[in-house]
C-alpha cells in the first residue's frame, strides 16, 4: 500500500545552485495524505551530491536520496526514482526550479479528479532556449509519427503518474528508455493541462544537443519500426526512379539523341544510390545495435548508495 499520497522524483544533474530552493517550496506545500521526496543523482560530481546529502540531513519531510554510479541520463534516473517512490501517484519535476512544485500539485489534483493514469503539464511559453524549444517541438511532432498517441498531444517531462502505471513501467530493464513510449504502451488514459514555466534558477541548460539526439532515437527506435519501413520505402522510391532513369537511357540511346554521358552522370548517380545504402545500413545498424546491448544486458543503472531522511 501507498504510503504517501504523493511523491516527488527530481532527478539532479550539476544542480548544487539550485536544488534547495525547489526541495524547499516543496517541504512547504500541505499535501492530504502527506508527500515524499525522491532525489536521483545522475553521476554529475561532489557538489551536487554534497547539497543533496545536506538537504536529506536537514528534511523536514521524507527525502530519499539515491545515488548512480556514474551518469546514465534523465530517463534512466526517473526511471530510478519511480522504483523508490512510496506515494500513490507520482510527479517528475526539474532540479532547476523551472517546474513549480504548486503546478505539479495540480497536475496530481487533476489526475485524482478525472481518474487518469498520466498527466501531462504543456506550456503556454516555454522559458527555453530557441534550439532547445525547436528540439521539443521536433520530438513532438515525430513522435505523432512513430507511437501510437493523439496527434499533436504535448508529451512533457512534466508529469504525474499513477503509482500503478509506474509499476508497470519500471519492468522495463533496457539501456535506453524512453518513458513517455513506454507510458503510452500501458495505458491511454492520459490527460494535459496548462502549467507555468519559470526561468532556470541558476546557470546554464544541461540538456545538450547530444542528449537531445539520443532521446530521438530512443523514441523511435525502441518504439516502432517505422523508421525501418520508411527506408523501405524510400529505398523502393529510389529504384522506381532508377528503372525509370534506365528506361530513358534506352529510348535516347535508341534515337540517337540526348546529352552525351560522363564521369560526372556516373559519380552523381552513385553518390545517391551508395549514399541511400548507407542510410539505411546505418538504421538497420542501429536497431541490431540496441539489441546487442539489451541482449549483453548493459545496466540501465547501477545504485552506488540509497540514503532516507529519518522524517
Amino acid at each position: 500500500m501507498p504510503q504517501f499520497a504523493l511523491s516527488f522524483v527530481i532527478p539532479l544533474y550539476h544542480s548544487a545552485e539550485s536544488i534547495g530552493a525547489v526541495v524547499r517550496e516543496i517541504e512547504g506545500l500541505t499535501i492530504p495524505g502527506g508527500h515524499e521526496i525522491v532525489l536521483v543523482h545522475d553521476g554529475s560530481g561532489e557538489p551536487t551530491s554534497r547539497a543533496a546529502r545536506e538537504l536529506v540531513r536537514t528534511a523536514r519531510i521524507p527525502i530519499t536520496l539515491v545515488e548512480h554510479a556514474r551518469n546514465y541520463g534523465e530517463h534512466n534516473a526517473v526511471l530510478t526514482g519511480w522504483r523508490r517512490a512510496r506515494g500513490a501517484h507520482i510527479v517528475n519535476l526539474d532540479d532547476d526550479g523551472q517546474n513549480p512544485p504548486a503546478e505539479a500539485v495540480r497536475l496530481w489534483q487533476h489526475a485524482v479528479a478525472e481518474g487518469l493514469d498520466v498527466v501531462f503539464g504543456h506550456y503556454d511559453e516555454k522559458k527555453h532556449s530557441a534550439w532547445r524549444n525547436f528540439g521539443s517541438w521536433f520530438t513532438n511532432r515525430m513522435t505523432d509519427w512513430a507511437l501510437d498517441k493523439p496527434a499533436g498531444f504535448y508529451l512533457s517531462s512534466f508529469r504525474c503518474v499513477s503509482a500503478f502505471v509506474a509499476q508497470q513501467v519500471v519492468g522495463y530493464a533496457g539501456p535506453y528508455p524512453y518513458i513517455d513510449g513506454l507510458l503510452l504502451q500501458v495505458t491511454q488514459r492520459i490527460g494535459s493541462i496548462a502549467v507555468r514555466h519559470e526561468a532556470r534558477a541558476a546557470g546554464a541548460s544541461t540538456y545538450t544537443l547530444r542528449r537531445l539526439v539520443r532521446l530521438w532515437l530512443s523514441a523511435w527506435i525502441n518504439f516502432s519500426v517505422l523508421p525501418l519501413r520508411a527506408a523501405t520505402m524510400l529505398g523502393l522510391a529510389i529504384a522506381v526512379v532508377g528503372v525509370g532513369a534506365l528506361g530513358l537511357v534506352a529510348w535516347l540511346w535508341w534515337h540517337d539523341t540526348g546529352p552525351a554521358t560522363g564521369w560526372g552522370w556516373i559519380m552523381a548517380g552513385l553518390l545517391i544510390f551508395s549514399g541511400t545504402q548507407l542510410v539505411m545500413l546505418g538504421l538497420i545498424g542501429e536497431y541490431i545495435g540496441r539489441m546487442f546491448l539489451a541482449v549483453n544486458q548493459r545496466p540501465q543503472s547501477v545504485v552506488r548508495e540509497e540514503i532516507r531522511s529519518e522524517k
